[in-house]
């Protein structure tokens, strides 16, 4: 992996790969587009003090740099400024933390929440509820007993993994033909959770896999086709070799560079299991301690858990994928036209991030 410094930013990332032995460039250039592009503007009389307060200098904002980087495989794109993250943002008054006006239903899921018609299944710190509002034919919420997205252990992480993996047994017994699975948490309100009480999503997918999991699955099999290359074995080594990736729990990871929101951390696991589930716990912490994420959105994507089928999932891994979901007090929304449009903007340096989880991961 490329060492970097205390001072590395993202714009520096054209020069690292400049450096880079001419395969390894030669990979990540078939990987990744970079444009370094100057931005320039005038700062008015009028706004001098205030742009020294929030921004630091005048310079920093009449000549800005912004480096947007594609990934020229999945087309998924990141612009890169972190002069944003100083842009003021405008709150909620200050409320109870997770105040709503509606009854917490998920504090008394055997009594208030709605059964699988082959019952629940319960952990030692969740249990598992039909999904009310479906989004699937068998798919459910699995409630923690821990109210607070924000509070994350190894052995609760073990146990939400357990759990769903024998949901999933079940649902498939019923079902047969549901065999394409996903694990996802919404952590707060503002990753979208629709009850603030901490809960994921588990769906148990029929015909093929959800469709985010099957373009990234086509879309590693054109890259072998291609390159004679495993995709994802090319992306972590790309990522090392500009200094962001990292190693927890014995399994590897890295802080995107195409991230779709910011702090968009991967983790390439073998299997849906405890040693994924571990490092994602530890990953999670380091965000929240560290990092300062008060929001945020994680999923597992796998290959299919029960045959047969027909596809290819040759060197497909489990990943766990987190991304930070804003301020939790924001009054805007973390997402804009921009990000669904065209690409996402991303205020955060990766680089940054990684310092984040230097040191805070085993």
């Amino acid at each position: 992996m490329t060492q970097t410094t205390q001072a590395t930013q993202i714009v520096d990332v054209p020069a690292l790969v400049a450096k880079l032995p001419a395969d390894r460039r030669a990979r990540f250039e078939r990987l990744f587009d970079m444009q370094l592009e100057t931005g320039h503007c005038i700062v008015p009389d009028d706004m001098r003090d205030w742009v020294v307060r929030r921004f630091g200098s005048i310079a920093e904002v009449e000549t800005q740099r912004v480096l947007r980087i594609t990934n020229q495989i999945t087309w998924e794109g990141a612009a890169f400024n972190p002069l944003r993250a100083r842009r003021p943002l405008h709150k909620r008054p200050p409320a109870a933390p997770f105040h709503s006006d509606e009854p917490n239903l998920f504090a008394d899921p055997l009594r208030k929440t709605t059964d699988d018609v082959f019952g629940r299944v319960v952990g030692a710190h969740c249990v598992t509820s039909s999904n009310l509002a479906r989004w699937d034919g068998q798919c459910a919420v699995l409630i923690f007993d821990e109210p607070n997205p924000l509070v994350v252990t190894a052995e609760r992480m073990q146990d939400y993994f357990r759990t769903a993996l024998r949901w999933a047994e079940r649902a498939h017994q019923a079902d047969p033909e549901a065999r394409y699975f996903i694990w996802m948490w919404n952590g707060g309100p503002a990753g979208g959770a629709s009850i603030p009480h901490a809960h994921a999503q588990l769906g148990l997918a029929r015909g093929r896999h959800y469709a985010g999991v099957e373009r990234l699955r086509r879309t590693a099999l054109g890259y072998r086709h291609h390159h004679h290359a495993n995709y994802f074995d090319d992306l972590l080594a790309a990522h090392s070799d500009v200094g962001l990736s990292f190693k927890v729990n014995g399994l590897a990871g890295f802080v995107s560079l195409t991230p779709l929101r910011g702090k968009d951390t991967w983790i390439i696991g073998r299997a849906f299991d405890d040693q994924l589930a571990v490092g994602l716990a530890s990953v999670l912490r380091a965000l929240i301690e560290r990092a300062d994420m008060q929001a945020f959105d994680v999923a597992v994507l796998m290959p299919p858990l029960f045959g047969p089928h027909t596809e290819d999932w040759t060197g497909f891994p489990t990943i766990a994928r987190i991304v930070d979901r804003g301020q939790s007090d924001a009054l805007s929304s973390d997402i804009g036209a921009l990000d669904l449009f065209a690409q996402a903007v991303i205020m955060h340096d990766p680089y940054w991030v990684k310092r984040m989880l230097d040191g805070a991961l085993r």
